[in-house]
């Protein structure tokens, strides 16, 4: 785990690169040998405004990582956090610690708010109004939802106490485990549930991005599935009766025009429908 951390600590700008695009081709290349669903679509065509997105949420990043590294000096410097006030412990589970309680606080929690919060779901309204559902869906996130994740992230290093090499390795984690949960890829069913039992999977998540409540605020979890499990966001659903997309959204054309998702955010909200209602 040291020399984990070490790499983490001064891995280059292009190394980061590499990884979100190394896992991209990846699950890109999984998803024409085993789809979940066999989509009648252009992949390139589709891509085309996820990709942009993906690449305003790194132009956002990287400038603002000097946030990351000066907060993450402080805390270490001063002491200071959940991390640093606990009793010595090994470095493997020092670095566990650190990316579940990340985790928690800069993906989980966001993520719920922006549920909650209308104007914010306006925002997050971007992911899910995505209506084919691939690998490159999971960085698909409007500028501004970009600036909120970082916000928490900039949080958790002073509630934690996270060095600056377990804020990078969490974030790199976060990229694969994200490309992997949205990726249009069909797992052996037993496998897909177990795993459900400590990261998120990909038929769990895509729970998450059916288009109707309460479905569509459930299974928020980012890398890990227990906060899920432990605080009552946990549901499933049967994949052959998952519709991707936002009901009261519904126009394919206008979901899939950069131009119109970057004014999504600035639409008059509409409260999603609920699937019970209607069975």
């Amino acid at each position: 785990m040291e020399t984990i951390l070490n790499y983490f600590e001064t891995i280059p700008p292009l190394h980061r690169v590499l990884i979100i695009t190394g896992g991209l081709t990846f699950f890109w290349l999984l998803e024409g040998i085993m789809p979940l669903f066999g989509f009648k679509y252009k992949k390139w065509k589709h891509a085309i405004p996820n990709l942009f997105f993906t690449l305003t949420t790194m132009i956002i990043n990287l400038p603002l990582a000097f946030l990351f590294l000066k907060s993450s000096d402080w805390v270490m410097a001063n002491n200071f956090g959940i991390l640093n006030w606990l009793p010595d412990m090994s470095i493997w589970l020092y670095g566990f610690l650190g990316i579940f309680l990340i985790d928690f606080i800069g993906s989980y929690l966001p993520h719920v708010v922006e549920h909650k919060v209308k104007q914010l779901w306006m925002i997050h309204l971007v992911h899910h109004s995505d209506h084919k559902v691939d690998t490159t869906t999971a960085n698909r996130h409007h500028p501004l939802e970009s600036i909120i994740r970082y916000v928490f992230t900039l949080l958790g290093i002073f509630i934690i106490g996270t060095p600056m090499a377990l804020v990078i390795l969490y974030q790199s984690l976060s990229v694969v485990a994200t490309q992997f949960n949205h990726a249009n890829i069909k797992l052996p069913k037993k496998l897909d549930i177990a795993l459900t039992y400590v990261i998120v999977s990909p038929d769990m998540h895509k729970v998450h991005h059916h288009y109707k409540m309460p479905y569509t605020d459930s299974n928020y979890g980012n890398i890990f599935s227990v906060w899920d499990r432990l605080l009552g966001t946990y549901m499933e659903l049967d994949t052959d009766k998952i519709v991707y997309g936002v009901d009261v959204f519904p126009n394919e054309e206008e979901n899939s025009n950069i131009k119109d998702l970057l004014k999504q955010p600035f639409q008059k909200y509409q409260k999603p429908t609920s699937f019970e209602a209607e069975n």
